[in-house]
């Protein structure tokens, strides 16, 4: 009697670790086809970032954007940027603390508007238009 218990219950063991078995089978399988799709999926963002980049690259040509400043000159007023409109590091005020913010006099301020000179050909030509 002891036996035959040891037996079926040996059964039923082996056909709930089969079943286990199966469905983790299924499970595994379901997994690896989503690797698969995010790997696909990865692998066009991939192609597709690197047609933007070259789209990007192509847009912010210097001399296509020098040529829609110029065209735009009326509007935007895009200058050329110049050395002197920059400022030194040096003249930058740090926080002395962390909560204190540091107080800026005019006398440490700098002119960032510089003076055209460098010609942009074709302004007026763009002043004579409509």
């Amino acid at each position: 009697m002891m036996r035959s218990a040891l037996y079926v219950l040996s059964t039923l063991i082996v056909m709930g670790l089969g079943y286990w078995a199966y469905v983790e089978n299924y499970k595994t399988q379901a997994a690896l086809d989503e690797v698969e799709t995010l790997q696909r999926d990865i692998g066009q963002m991939r192609e597709r970032l690197v047609v933007l980049k070259a789209e990007w690259a192509y847009l912010n040509r210097p001399d296509r954007l020098r040529d829609l400043a110029e065209m735009n000159f009326d509007r935007l007023g895009l200058l050329p940027l110049a050395p002197e409109q920059f400022g030194r590091v040096d003249q930058i005020a740090y926080p002395q603390e962390a909560d204190a913010l540091p107080l800026i006099s005019s006398e440490d301020s700098v002119d960032v508007q510089g003076d055209l000179t460098v010609p942009l050909d074709g302004i007026e030509d763009l002043e004579t238009q409509p």
